[in-house]
């Protein structure tokens, strides 16, 4: 009986350089795999949230991929640090409640754009990080507005919450929702923050009324 391997695709010159941070050995070695079997370029794979922080400027990846829990500084401390310095797809990976990574990432103010689940699979890396550099995208647009990176985050929270009102009412997919939000801020000739929270103040005061 022989055993799987599994196929990997070449890495092109221009592949995707990733630099992971995992403090499990094992984990860490299965999603750099992972990542190389669907062709991007594991450029480093650290083992704790400091060591991921000195990697960045010298390796400078195109995303980020890193464990919430590592020892001394935990995965968000690492993206915050990073945030600091420069704009780039972070995806945080978790083995708890999305919900709650999400809640903690956003009021930190890091630019943290997707998340994964343990235990991770090949099937769900590819959208995650659709997501993460669609999100940072997004974000790029939203920074054109601002000259301070603290208001950028700010704002992003905010239209985050009128994305996901408009998402679900209109029944739009997420980039379907910015651009509609970015659609009304051209034609009306209004940032895009001030669009996000009529949205969402709309949606509150309906919501007022019903309840």
């Amino acid at each position: 009986m022989t055993s799987k391997t599994t196929k990997k695709k070449p890495i092109s010159e221009d592949a995707i350089k990733v630099l992971i941070a995992e403090d499990n050995a094992v984990s860490r070695k299965s999603l750099s795999s992972q990542l190389e079997s669907l062709g991007f370029n594991v450029v480093a794979a650290a083992a704790t949230g400091e060591e991921v922080c000195s990697l960045f400027p010298e390796l400078k990846p195109d995303l980020i991929i890193m464990d919430i829990k590592m020892p001394k500084m935990d995965g968000i401390e690492a993206a915050k640090v990073i945030t600091k310095h420069a704009s780039i797809p972070i995806i945080l990976v978790t083995g708890h409640s999305s919900e709650t990574v999400i809640s903690r990432a956003m009021e930190s103010g890091v630019g943290v754009f997707a998340y994964l689940l343990k235990p991770i699979t090949k099937k769900d890396l590819l959208p995650a990080i659709k997501v993460a550099f669609a999100r940072h995208n997004e974000f790029q647009t939203l920074k054109s507005e601002f000259s301070d990176l603290k208001d950028a985050l700010e704002t992003r929270k905010l239209v985050e919450r009128a994305k996901g009102i408009l998402m679900k009412k209109q029944g739009l997919s997420e980039a379907q929702a910015f651009s509609l939000i970015q659609k009304k801020s051209m034609d009306m000739r209004k940032p895009m923050a001030e669009i996000a929270q009529a949205i969402v103040l709309t949606e509150e005061m309906t919501r007022d009324k019903t309840g």
